[in-house]
């Protein structure tokens, strides 16, 4: 018997909102794919790479853009199903990071997009080393709202209060014991209020409570922005973190 984590159920709970996500979440910068190959040391194109906790495939696309072949590993079903909808010509298995269902030594480079904090290091680097060729990569991306600008640093504290410690802001502790190289890069989007709102919907912290004040949370964050962007929109401002490991051995 499978024993899950509290952290692994509210990945799962993602299915939940997995249109949602798909539409409202934002794109990765093309600046953090760049970042990506100069840290890794490796050209996406023609790379074989895993994108675990894949979701909707917002990272996969990116990666099938660059030319990279591509797999997705989602453990939720909604998300899977959208995953297939979206990029039916993306191979996807099911599968979560802690124990990846990919052979040994088969891939260049191993993603993990918005995803790596809902893992357990001690299991999931592990994963990752093994199914890495010699010389391949280990690859933790984040895409997180900017605390250093004053309105977001004011709604995570009004989150935080409502919901507790952890809910907004992703934990980006890296694992000790790999050579990791790090860039964050800061990026903005012009969205109107009521997409921010949709947005904000699909954190976790909102999708676990969804019906324990939730609703009522977000239409009191509506008058807060509004106040504050009379005309209705806004720039919604991000930190990209990449961080790469190069695993042990010789590239082929």
């Amino acid at each position: 018997m499978t024993h899950e984590t509290p952290a692994h159920e509210r990945a799962l709970a993602f299915s939940r909102a997995a249109h949602a996500y798909a539409a409202h979440r934002p794109e990765y910068p093309a600046a953090a794919f760049d970042v990506l190959e100069e840290l890794a040391g490796l050209r996406l194109a023609g790379a074989r790479v895993a994108d675990v906790g894949t979701g909707t495939g917002l990272a996969a696309r990116a990666l099938r853009e660059r030319g990279a072949r591509v797999i997705g590993v989602e453990p939720g079903a909604g998300m899977a199903a959208r995953f297939r909808r979206d990029l039916p010509d993306v191979p996807l298995v099911r599968g979560d990071g802690n124990r990846l269902p990919l052979a040994d030594g088969s891939l260049d480079l191993v993603g993990y997009a918005q995803s790596w904090h809902w893992t357990d290091p001690a299991r999931a680097v592990p994963s990752a080393l093994r199914v890495l060729r010699p010389g391949g990569a280990l690859a933790l991306l984040w895409n997180d709202p900017d605390p250093s600008v004053e309105w977001v640093a004011e709604q995570q504290e009004r989150i935080v209060g409502r919901f507790g410690d952890g809910c907004y802001i992703s934990d980006r502790t890296l694992p000790p014991g790999l050579p990791w190289r790090t860039r964050e890069l800061r990026w903005s989007r012009r969205i109107s209020v009521g997409f921010h709102l949709a947005k904000l919907a699909t954190h976790s912290a909102f999708i676990v409570h969804d019906g324990d004040g939730a609703a009522e949370f977000l239409a009191a964050e509506r008058t807060h922005l509004l106040r504050r962007f009379p005309d209705g929109t806004l720039d919604e401002p991000y930190v990209s973190l990449v961080a790469v490991a190069v695993s042990p051995g010789t590239r082929d």
